[in-house]
This record gives C-alpha cells, sequence and structure tokens, in this order.
C-alpha cells in the first residue's frame, strides 16, 4: 500500500542562508500545489485550540509543481562499484560463511556474481546458479548457526557445493556433472551480497549475517573481503593488497555492523578489542535509511526568517501532506532571551514507530478531528522505528530522518484510545510551542542537529534554554554542550520525563544516520545480543547514559524512574521555604495540574526523581511532587533489584514519582525540572489560564530576567 501523496525534507533543520529540499512523491495526474505555514500547535484535539499555523506567504510564494511516483526499495546489501571480470582457465571457487535469521516465501540470494549466485531457499536449502546450470543441497541450514558454504565451478562442466555447519562439522557435499563443458569460465558482474542484481535492479534479500565472502580462479584469489574492517564506514575495501579499489563494497541501506561472527566464543566482548570476531555484517530485507529520492523543490531560508518551526503543506485535491522542518537563527546571532531546544534526533529514533496497539478504529476518532490519517503500522515498507523490529525478529538499531516519517507530522495521534489529545514527541512539544505565542514570550530555536555540530557555541548566550517533553536521545556532544552550558551560569529548563537516557551515535560519513544499541537494562522495546553492547559508528559503549557513567541526574538532577499508562496526575507542593515563593506566585495551595491534554494531569506516563547517589552534590531542592496513588506505573528496569527491593533503598511506592526540583551550581547556573512527560500538555488547558502555565511563566520570566 503506498501513500498518493507524500514527501520528506533532506534537512530537518537550517539557518538562513541555508537550503531546504524537498522530495515528493505523488501517484496523482495533476500539479501539485506548494505553501508555507508556520506551525503554531500540532494539536488536532477539537477541545484545545486545534492545528493553527500561520500563513507565510511573504517568505515563500506558493507554487505549483509536477510531482512524479518516485520508488523506493528496502532490502540492505553491499555491492562492487564495477564488475568482477575473470576468465578462469581450470576451476572457480566461492566461499562464505552465513548464518541465516529467516527464511521465507521467496529465495534469498546470499552472494552473487552477476548470473553466478548462492541462494537460500524457502526450505533452508542452498542452491548454486551459473548460468548453464543449478546444483541444490539436500539438508537445510539451520536457522542461527553458523555454515560454511563452498561451491566450485570446473571447465569440464562439473558443479560441486558444500555445507558444513561450523558448531558441530556436519556437512553436506553435492556434486553435479553437466554437459557444458568449456574451455574456460567467465565470471561478469557486479559482486553483491545479500541480493541478486538483476535488470529491474536490487532483488531477493537475504536476511542474517554473512561472513567472509572469497572467490578464487584457478586456486588463487581474485577477490575477498574481511568484513571486519573499516567497520565504522559504509565501505569495506578489498582484503586483496594488489585489487583494485573498485573492488570495494559498498553497504546499501546501512546494514548493521559490529555484530557477532562466526569466531565470537564470548572471551571478548569490544568488537574493537577482536576485530576478527566481528567480521560479519547482518542484513534484512527491511532495512531501509535514504529513499533518496529527486528533488522536487527547494526553499532557501531567508535571512528574515524568524527562528520556529514551519511546515511545508502540499496539496493535489483531496491529498495533503505536511513537512516540518526547523529554522535557527544566524549562527553566532541570539534573537530572544529564550531558546528551544528541538529533539529531533528523539523524534528521528521513533521515526515510523509502529505500535503494536494501532487497531483501524483508530481512524474513526482520526477522521471526526481531520487529524493526520496515516500511521506507521499500515505502511511497514516505508522502514520502521528503532522501536520495532525486523522481520527477522533483530532490533532496528539505525535511524534517519531521509524518507517521509509519518508521526512527524501536524496533527498526527500516538495513542488512538486514549482519552486525551493522545501525543508525543512533535505533538506533544507543539503545547509548550502554542504557549510561549500566547505568552508573547520570543524564542530562538536550536535542534539537536546544531548543538551536536557546534557544541556550546550553539546556545551560549541565551538567558535560559529549555527542552520540549520528551529530550531522550543524545550524544555526548549534546550532552557536553548542555553540560558546559550550565556551568557557565546559563539557565537550563527541563520540562519533560525520561530524558538524556538513551546514548545515540552519528555516522561519521553520514551524519544523518543515527544508531541505538539497547544494551543490558532499560526500559527497551528489544534487548541486543550479547558482544554487540558497543556502537558500531565509534566502538563506544551503547545503552544508557547511566550506564556510560553519565545518568540524568548529573545534568538536570533527576531522571527516569517509573513509566505507566498515558494517563496523569497533578502535583502537591512541597516546599515551603519562602525562598521559592517566585515559583508558585500566583497559585494557590491546591493541586497543580490535575488536568490537561496529555493524560489528563501533568505528571504522567513517564515519571523523574531525584537520586543523590546519582547526582553532583548538588543542593537539590524539592519543589513540588506527584505520587503513583493509582498505582499503575511500574520501576523502570535499571531502578529494580528483585521483586522485594530496589536501588532506592525504599519502598517501590516511594520511587514511584516525579519530582519538581530546583538547583544552583557552583559557578551559578541554574537547573529547573518537572520531572514529567506530560507537564508541558497541561500549559494550554483553559485557554493557557491554569496554575501550571502561570507557574512556568513565573520560572521563565526569572530567569530570562523578566523579575
Amino acid at each position: 500500500m503506498i501513500v498518493d501523496l507524500i514527501g520528506y525534507t533532506d534537512k530537518l533543520s537550517g539557518r538562513p542562508g541555508d537550503t531546504i529540499n524537498f522530495k515528493v512523491s505523488s501517484q496523482l495526474d495533476a500539479p501539485v500545489k506548494a505553501q508555507l505555514l508556520r506551525s503554531i500547535c500540532a494539536d488536532a484535539n477539537p477541545a484545545g485550540m486545534g492545528i493553527v499555523e500561520t500563513n507565510c506567504d511573504d517568505l515563500f510564494t506558493p507554487q505549483q509543481f509536477t510531482a512524479k511516483n518516485q520508488p523506493f526499495q528496502s532490502g540492505s546489501f553491499a555491492k562492487t562499484a564495477i564488475p568482477l571480470q575473470h576468465h578462469a582457465k581450470d576451476n572457480i571457487q566461492i566461499s562464505v560463511s552465513v548464518f541465516p535469521t529467516l527464511l521465507t516465501a521467496d529465495s534469498q540470494t546470499i552472494l552473487s556474481i552477476g548470473e553466478t549466485r548462492l541462494d537460500l531457499d524457502a526450505s533452508g536449502l542452498v542452491s548454486f546458479t551459473t548460468q548453464q546450470d543449478q546444483i541444490t543441497c539436500k539438508t537445510a541450514l539451520t536457522l542461527h548457526k553458523w555454515h560454511m558454504i563452498t561451491a566450485h565451478i570446473k571447465v569440464n562442466g562439473e558443479l560441486r557445493l558444500s555445507v558444513r555447519r561450523l558448531d558441530n562439522d556436519n556437512s553436506e557435499t553435492v556434486t553435479q556433472q553437466s554437459n557444458t563443458a568449456s574451455d574456460i569460465i567467465n565470471l561478469d558482474g557486479l559482486v553483491c551480497l545479500a541480493a541478486m542484481i538483476g535488470a529491474q535492479g536490487p532483488s531477493q534479500f537475504f536476511n542474517g549475517k554473512i561472513e567472509a565472502p572469497s572467490i578464487s580462479a584457478d586456486n588463487t584469489a581474485i577477490a575477498s573481503w574481511n568484513l571486519a574492517t573499516n567497520m565504522n564506514s559504509l565501505k569495506v575495501p578489498s582484503a586483496l593488497a594488489h585489487s583494485d579499489s573498485d573492488h570495494s563494497l559498498t553497504l546499501v541501506n546501512a546494514p548493521t555492523r559490529a555484530v557477532c561472527g562466526s569466531k565470537w566464543d564470548a572471551s571478548e566482548l569490544n568488537w574493537r578489542h577482536k576485530p576478527e570476531h566481528y567480521a560479519a555484517i547482518h542484513f534484512h530485507d527491511d532495512d531501509i535509511y535514504d529513499f533518496d529520492w529527486e528533488t522536487s523543490f527547494s526553499f532557501s531560508i531567508p535571512d528574515n526568517m524568524p527562528s520556529g518551526i514551519y511546515v511545508m503543506r502540499i496539496t493535489c485535491g483531496d491529498h495533503e501532506d505536511a513537512m516540518p522542518f526547523f529554522v535557527c537563527p544566524p549562527k553566532g546571532i541570539r534573537r530572544a532571551k529564550l531558546c528551544v531546544l528541538v529533539s529531533t534526533f528523539t523524534y528521528a529514533i521513533y521515526g515510523n514507530h509502529a505500535r503494536p496497539d494501532y487497531v483501524p478504529a483508530w481512524q474513526e476518532r482520526i477522521k471526526e478531528w481531520g487529524a493526520y490519517p496515516h500511521n506507521p503500522a499500515a505502511y511497514p515498507q516505508y522502514g520502521l522505528s528503532t522501536y520495532n523490529n525486523h522481520s527477522d525478529g533483530a532490533g532496528i538499531c539505525h535511524a534517519s530522518h531521509k524518507r517521509p516519517l509519518f508521526n512527524l507530522r501536524p496533527g498526527y495521534i500516538t495513542f488512538g484510545a486514549a482519552n486525551c489529545s493522545g501525543l508525543r514527541h512533535f505533538q506533544a512539544d507543539s503545547h509548550l510551542i502554542a504557549w510561549l505565542h500566547n505568552q508573547n514570550i520570543d524564542y530562538d530555536i536550536i535542534t539537536d542537529d546544531e548543538i551536536d555540530r557546534d557544541g556550546l557555541a550553539a546556545i551560549a548566550g541565551y538567558d535560559a534554554v529549555t527542552t520540549g517533553t520528551h529530550p531522550e536521545y543524545h550524544t555526548s556532544n549534546t550532552l557536553d554542550a548542555l553540560t558546559a552550558y550550565r556551568d557557565a551560569g546559563g539557565a537550563l529548563i527541563y520540562l519533560g520525563g525520561n530524558g538524556f537516557y538513551w546514548r545515540i551515535v552519528r555516522h561519521t560519513e553520514d551524519p544523518d544516520l543515527l544508531e541505538i544499541r539497547r544494551a543490558e537494562d532499560g526500559l527497551r522495546a528489544w534487548a541486543s545480543e550479547p558482544g554487540e553492547y558497543y556502537n558500531g559508528f565509534d566502538g563506544s559503549y551503547g545503552g544508557l547514559w547511566r550506564r556510560n557513567g553519565r545518568p540524568p541526574q548529573k545534568l538536570v538532577g533527576i531522571g527516569f524512574t517509573a513509566q505507566g499508562v498515558f494517563e496523569g496526575m497533578p502535583y502537591k507542593r512541597v516546599c515551603d521555604d519562602s525562598t521559592f515563593d517566585w515559583v508558585f506566585d500566583g497559585i494557590d495551595d491546591g493541586p497543580i495540574g490535575d488536568f490537561g491534554f496529555s493524560g489528563n494531569g501533568a505528571a504522567g506516563f513517564e515519571l523523574d526523581r531525584i537520586d543523590t547517589k546519582l547526582d553532583e552534590g548538588q543542593e537539590i531542592t524539592i519543589l513540588a511532587q506527584s505520587y503513583d496513588t493509582r498505582d499503575t506505573f511500574m520501576l523502570v528496569p535499571e531502578e529494580q533489584l528483585t521483586h522485594l527491593t530496589n536501588l532506592s533503598g525504599g519502598s517501590e511506592s516511594e520511587a514511584k514519582r516525579a519530582d519538581m526540583v530546583y538547583f544552583k551550581t557552583p559557578s551559578g547556573g541554574q537547573v529547573f525540572s518537572v520531572g514529567s512527560i506530560t507537564f508541558c500538555g497541561s500549559l494550554p488547558w483553559n485557554n493557557f489560564d491554569n496554575n501550571v502555565s502561570r507557574l512556568l511563566r513565573n520560572v521563565i520570566d526569572r530567569f530570562t530576567g523578566v523579575r
């Protein structure tokens, strides 16, 4: 199933002078109209503001363009740049080790050289196909076990195929004599791993690991690759010193590297220390990270364009799409006292998350609200998120925005059965953006991309920097920059929950390609295999920042403690020190945030609390708290020790809470953290006239010097 009109941008953010390229695919036989709008609110709930966007025709004149159907192909593979061309006088030998992970109805190609192929059929049988003949083994490969496959062609027409299981030496060899003897054997074609390349492009994608492919002619190696070399690259050079450089392999659709190979024996868990144990690549038939569509039209960000969130809406008849992007101020220029840090890394990591609870009945509410209609669970061919699994069951560990992301659209609903707006990420963050506009507070946008590339310089000079609802995924660069900003006297506002949680890495050759390893512990959608906890992109230890010695408590005073269903609760003020009356100015002694468009309460879904064992020893003041009084939350795994004990040392019920805190650093930096992912959902309630709105206004006014 294909969406009739859809697109994506080559960049999620840019500064004046940068160009955003829009890549659109249309199945419709009519021109497409493009119009630029500024996004104020992306929540389609008619009980609130609804979707609010303002006209930007003065920045981009609406235009029509012709859009064509732009196909895309999932499935990872490796191929040489030029054909391997060789003429053997006696024999050709092809050898490769494989670790199959899924049998499919169609054949899967393990290795191909033009029309010469090693295939795996639906029963797990290996076949060897040449231009003249085919031979097949009679014993099926065992899934999730290593096998060595060796195939021979001789000039006398003999074909021989051997398969040996490496853990028990069980083997089978079949030989077949054909009537196609010749004086010479010709090899002519691109060498391809995990697929075959025909006239229509690549097909028959293999699911599993491949190791040590080698091709020899007349008992002399003519092509060979050590798949552990250049681990952090999308190219694997030839292992032969005399080989032409064009016989290097290019990895298409980012298959997974730094995975355990046939030699792995658990004696080393870091691929850098024993690369020969990690000389394999894991390919999948549903790998995809860059659609590589042609640009349909472009937009150069003008100098006078205000920093903010924008959407390019495209329409054709009744069909519509909206592509968001984020405009930052010119480099080195601050146009506001407040900086909003947009978590584009988290957006990409969750991009196209197909939730297992999605049901078509959600479409009833979607249609009623005029919300975004498409859900990734209904369109898995567009590539899923790192919260999903590959078709062979392995966790998806790569993410990219270089494809349409359904859940990065105004009006997208994450929880279609919730009795609230049911939003997360981009749409939930728009509650904060809408509040800033309602309060007439000027702000600049900076995204993860700028702070990762430019470090502290991207946010230095702002009176205050605030996150959105869920700044979960971070690189070491983004954490370094935020820490440096705080410790240089900046005011850091953390308006979410489950923030600064997972470590991710950007690819050096394509920084838009992100990697996540879900190593031991943490609230995980899937678990990395033993021996595969270290990132392939840079060799760093993956998983939680807490396991890397940088828990969120070190930066913002609180960290993830409990998760529940998508519901919220109010806070209660617990700090009676008059020193902090400024936080609660204009707020009575009743519950704070017993309402909201996210979970119907300001403290909900994912909660953070203090832990003096994990912070930096700051004098942290708990201003307000919210406890799981309904007993519907669970402690996160890293907090649990046994069924009776947890790391807090207290009761489980005491640990399942949200802490709203404030502290100062020795250098004069300030931090305000709310400890809840649903906090911002309470801001628009009652047309922004509520005690959560008043509390945040007090904090931002204080931090930006308004009072």
